[in-house]
């Protein structure tokens, strides 16, 4: 099959779009004569110091940087202490907003110099939008992706925290369960108020965009379809087959990740005359939830995107770890979650041998399973799997369905489309082969909250009549077929299997879809009524269908025309 599969999709866009420090330095000046006071807000995870020298060559009578308004690190590390918790990879979601952050007598002092001052006055930083009202007013933004590279290099600070020397996990912990929450909630504030947002998510190259052409491009993707830019990642797992359908650096020892649809972590690209922009994703579920989810949706779940896309790599590969995803209940109690991470896996591709480790065995006794499991946590002691964990063959387009409390693991040899609710951490890990991370320290394995979320009762049996291939035929027509294949009656998303060789009609029913082509080399989506774009989708890609959309089209295209195609396609049950 042709390698086709594109890394960087990007909405096309007409608008306003400059590049290089000059040029953004440039324009600034030429709005600094109606600009009394210009603000520069950012996310966490932008080169503050960086960014701050750029600024302060912007001619002022005073510069005020935010992080001097904000209370001490040690006040701020008792602030958030209790959503940090003392656990190496869990915290507790927070309900701090930005405000808490500043020190109130100082923000009191600086705002009125700020009104006294009669030059131009500058406020770069974290929360700047809460200090002043810009007369102009720029966001730098940065996606969580992105964060995370940078975490992993030591290079960014938490908010009002440097953490810079803490290993990784403790750096995303502190994102995730409070600095990005934090931040997102404040930008949900200013979308309005900003006039350019600036993109520094490549070093040296800034690129700034203007508030119309911003939002012209989140309405475009709100009423087409469209990909979110893909990332890709190493694991102590991971296989061979994405580095050759995906085209991906070859001199990387393994890709085990690949995200291709996890709006809160993933890039949205709008291209603006050959150059790319690069921000956030989770904006255009925030600016347009209604419209991208569908009302329903949007009534269950607010402004955030349910369905995760993803692959799992194991061609030349190992076994994930023996894991098990939290209940509702659990997931709420612990972490302040409201959903947790029910999933499936979709066989993309699978070698002769590929397994998938997948419920109980019957008649285990689950007291010396739980004593077993303690033992090699804590010991040379090798854990028998096969002892008291189901093995099942897999072959590629089998369905295998996850919910909360279901025991699980992909087998080495497969490629997974995983298909998922939301929330993205919430794995317990209870065995990994006596296997080291990719930087040679074992992997936290979490047995004790594992044994209060395994569901017992999913033994052989149940697995074998409710979670492997529960497929059944929905509808046929000339050149296709539709098949339900999942997902379990306690998950609230369903999945769709279509099989076809001509065009077949789709439509949303008042639910963001979310589908792979997991056959064929390449299809077109068209609007029956001509209202977005032809869009092309390749092979193993991983593309949005807005709930407003309605009814659309998907055929054969290029090299596939005649010939059999299949997509599978996530919504949520409404």
């Amino acid at each position: 099959m042709k390698n086709n599969y594109e890394k960087k999709p990007a909405v096309k866009v007409d608008g306003l779009l400059v590049k290089g420090w000059d040029a953004i330095l440039a324009i600034i000046k030429s709005l600094e004569t109606s600009s009394h006071i210009i603000v520069i807000d950012c996310y966490t995870g932008v080169f503050y110091d960086d960014l701050k020298s750029k600024f302060e060559q912007i001619e002022n009578t005073l510069f005020i940087d935010t992080l001097s308004l904000f209370k001490s690190e040690s006040a701020i590390k008792k602030m958030t202490s209790g959503f940090m918790t003392d656990d190496v990879l869990f915290g507790y979601l927070t309900n701090l907003s930005i405000h808490d952050y500043f020190d109130t007598q100082k923000l009191t002092e600086v705002r009125a110099r700020i009104q006294s001052n009669k030059g131009v006055t500058v406020v770069f930083g974290h929360g700047a939008g809460i200090v002043a009202c810009g007369d102009l007013t720029i966001y730098a933004d940065m996606p969580r992706w992105k964060i995370q590279q940078r975490m992993r290099k030591n290079k960014v600070t938490g908010l009002g925290v440097d953490n810079r020397g803490e290993q990784f996990s403790l750096q995303y912990k502190r994102g995730l369960f409070n600095d990005w929450k934090v931040c997102d909630a404040h930008k949900c504030t200013m979308y309005e108020r900003v006039d350019y947002w600036l993109d520094t998510s490549i070093d040296d190259e800034p690129k700034l965009l203007d508030k119309a052409t911003f939002f012209r491009g989140i309405e475009k993707a709100a009423s087409s379809p469209f990909r979110v830019a893909p990332f890709f990642d190493p694991a102590p797992w991971g296989g061979q087959w994405m580095k050759e359908v995906c085209d991906l650096d070859r001199s990387v020892v393994n890709f085990g990740w690949c995200f291709d649809c996890v709006p809160e972590e993933n890039s949205l690209m709008l291209e603006v005359e050959g150059t790319v922009f690069e921000m956030p994703s989770v904006n255009l579920v925030y600016l347009q939830s209604t419209a991208l989810l569908g009302e329903p949706v949007e009534a269950r779940f607010g402004k955030e995107f349910p369905i995760r896309f993803d692959f799992l790599d194991t061609m030349g590969g190992g076994n994930l770890s023996l894991q098990v995803h939290p209940t509702t209940q659990y997931v709420h109690d612990n972490f302040g979650i409201h959903y947790t991470q029910d999933e499936s896996y979709y066989l993309l591709d699978a070698g002769k041998d590929a397994t998938v480790f997948l419920g109980l065995k019957s008649g285990i006794d689950k007291n010396a399973m739980i004593e077993d499991l303690r033992k090699a946590q804590n010991s040379d002691f090798v854990f028998d799997a096969e002892k008291y964990v189901n093995i099942l063959p897999a072959k590629k387009h089998d369905h295998f369905l996850i919910p909360g409390g279901t025991i699980h693991c992909s087998g080495s040899n497969s490629v997974v489309l995983e298909i998922s609710s939301t929330p993205n951490l919430f794995t317990f890990k209870l065995w990994d082969w006596q296997r080291l991370d990719l930087d040679g320290k074992p992997r936290p394995i979490n047995v004790e909250r594992g044994k209060d979320v395994i569901q017992w009762n999913r033994d052989t049996e149940y697995t074998q009549k409710y979670l492997v291939n529960n497929v059944s035929a929905i509808a046929e027509g000339d050149g296709w077929k539709e098949e339900k294949t999942g997902l379990h009656k306690n998950e609230f998303i369903e999945t769709r299997r279509h099989i076809f060789t001509k065009v077949v009609k789709h439509a949303t029913h008042d639910s963001v879809n979310v589908l792979n082509l997991v056959e064929g080399c390449e299809v077109i989506v068209e609007s029956p009524e001509g209202r977005f774009e032809p869009f092309v989708v390749h092979y193993a890609e991983t593309f949005i269908i807005p709930a407003a959309v309605g009814e659309y089209t998907i055929r054969p295209y290029g090299e596939a025309e005649g010939k059999q195609c299949t997509t599978i396609k996530a919504f949520v049950r409404v």
